[in-house]
């Protein structure tokens, strides 16, 4: 079954170039080191400005051998497309990690979205740097499972990189809809293999099968048109041929 809700006005989404990390090999799962981007996303909606994830952090030696990032200013990807600091409305993170919550202290008072498992993981210490966390001004809104913030935008759990992961699912104006997965996959053709063993057991392919994760049960339900993700500039598109929602910006 579809989800719908009625969206009457226009969503404009524009993905944000926040910097990039470098994985060193012995997270990679091969021989060499790799380059990843870090992306977060502004949606434009009729309530007002959400902003999904918010670049990578600072203040921990440690991270900065480790993962040698360079950042984008938050204040300057905004401004690339047209927007300020002080419009952001709300602030949903897929999770706490050091690399999606860099710009939070920056927003201070802006409602922050989590689930609330991955808040009290990251406030048990040893998880993420801390001062990105409980920082002067920090509101966080905690979510216990699958929420609608505004008409036609939900937060969904989606665990797994983490066990408080969601996921952003937003229904344009014209009712097609976009999916910002964060790191619920790392990679655009992860979240293609997991999409394609879910079709295969739906039409009685025999096992063998590889398993994919259950939410994404939940997430074909909206019939996402195309899935954006926080470390691959990869999208994901349905194979359908079905006209995509308009790209973000």
């Amino acid at each position: 079954m579809t989800q719908r809700t009625n969206v009457t006005g226009t969503v404009t989404v524009h993905r944000l170039d926040l910097g990039f990390f470098v994985r060193p090999a012995a997270e990679t799962g091969g021989s060499h080191p790799r380059v990843e981007p870090v992306l977060a996303y502004l949606v434009e909606h009729e309530r007002g400005r959400l902003l999904f994830d918010t670049g990578i952090g600072a203040g921990d030696a440690g991270a900065e051998a480790h993962y040698r990032p360079r950042r984008r200013p938050l204040a300057a990807a905004l401004g690339a497309v047209g927007a300020a600091l002080g419009d952001v409305d709300l602030v949903v993170n897929c999770h706490l990690h050091f690399d999606h919550i860099g710009g939070n202290p920056l927003l201070a008072g802006v409602p922050v979205f989590v689930q609330e498992a991955e808040l009290a993981a990251a406030r048990r210490g040893g998880y993420t740097i801390d001062a990105l966390v409980d920082f002067p001004g920090a509101r966080y809104e905690e979510l216990s499972g699958e929420a609608e913030l505004w008409p036609g935008v939900w937060v969904v759990p989606t665990p797994g990189h983490t066990d408080g992961h969601q996921s952003l699912v937003v229904r344009q104006g014209d009712g097609k809809v976009i999916v910002f997965a964060g790191q619920a996959h790392d990679f655009a053709s992860h979240y293609a293999s997991d999409e394609l063993a879910r079709r295969a057991a739906l039409d009685g392919v025999a096992p063998p099968l590889p398993p994919y994760r259950p939410w994404m049960e939940r997430l074909a339900a909206f019939d996402p048109g195309r899935v954006f993700f926080a470390h691959d500039c990869s999208v994901w598109e349905p194979a359908s041929g079905r006209v995509s929602p308009t790209p973000p910006r």
